[in-house]
């Protein structure tokens, strides 16, 4: 077997060889934009999900102008990822019109306004869990039986530095961190060989969210296109020895 081949089996999916077709939630800001953004320029099929149509038909747009990219390669799907229903169809629709995404990365998320947990309204408590944390659960319900037919699969759960480490003032968004890294260990035991499912720690970016806690000082982080190349070489290279595993970029 040659090493291409090799490296083609042990990603289950996953790997840098050849063309990939990658479902990327919340795409419509931040990394999940920057990343949509590098996968279709290294000539990968980006599937990417938000709740925005706007920024969605804007993104299209911008992809379709990459030289290595056509508007028929890549789908753009309205859908909330905090309801159940609405990824029950973002599941069946890509089914219908691209088949099992080889890699998923959950990235679309959310953070509480800077307070103290008392201080946090329920509503906003609850919008970071419902995003952050059943979100992927909602993407990983209906996508992983998807994978196991096909008997091969690689999940991103994005989680952060507060997801291994704690600080003031964003409780929820640390709550549902933390709770994304037990819930990838956990589904990495239920899965079967050939698929693998990993937590993943962008960094620090300078996003709308990290403006959220540190104001102008985001500015001073890396911009998400500068990330974007470094994240994708990592996704587009595990494999299923990474399963269960919690990796930062």
């Amino acid at each position: 077997m040659t090493t291409a081949t090799l490296n083609a089996v042990m990603n289950g999916g996953g790997g840098a060889t050849g063309q990939k077709t990658v479902l990327i939630t919340g795409v419509s800001r931040g990394l999940g934009k920057a990343l949509a953004l590098e996968m279709a320029k290294r000539g990968h099929s980006v599937i990417g999900c938000s709740r925005s149509q706007d920024k969605l038909t804007s993104l299209q747009s911008e992809i379709s102008s990459e030289p290595s990219s056509s508007s028929e390669k890549h789908l753009f799907l309205n859908a909330d990822v905090c309801s159940n229903s609405s990824v029950q169809e973002l599941a069946r629709v890509v089914m219908e019109k691209k088949g099992v995404p080889d890699i998923i990365v959950n990235n679309a998320g959310t953070i509480n306004k800077n307070n103290r947990l008392w201080e946090v309204p329920e509503e906003e408590f609850n919008a970071v869990i419902d995003t952050n944390l059943k979100g992927i659960a909602n993407i990983l319900r209906h996508f992983i039986p998807l994978m196991i037919e096909k008997k091969q699969g690689i999940l991103v759960n994005m989680s952060s530095g507060w997801g291994r480490s704690a600080a003031a003032q964003v409780a929820p968004y640390c709550a549902s961190k933390w709770a994304v890294e037990g819930l990838t260990k956990s589904v990495a035991k239920e899965l079967p060989s050939g698929m693998a499912v990993v937590a993943l720690n962008p960094g620090v970016i300078n996003t709308d969210m990290l403006a959220s806690c540190f104001g102008s000082s985001s500015s001073l982080y890396q911009a998400p296109d500068s990330w974007a190349p470094k994240a994708a070489d990592m996704i587009l290279n595990l494999t299923m020895a990474d399963n269960g595993s919690s990796l930062s970029v």
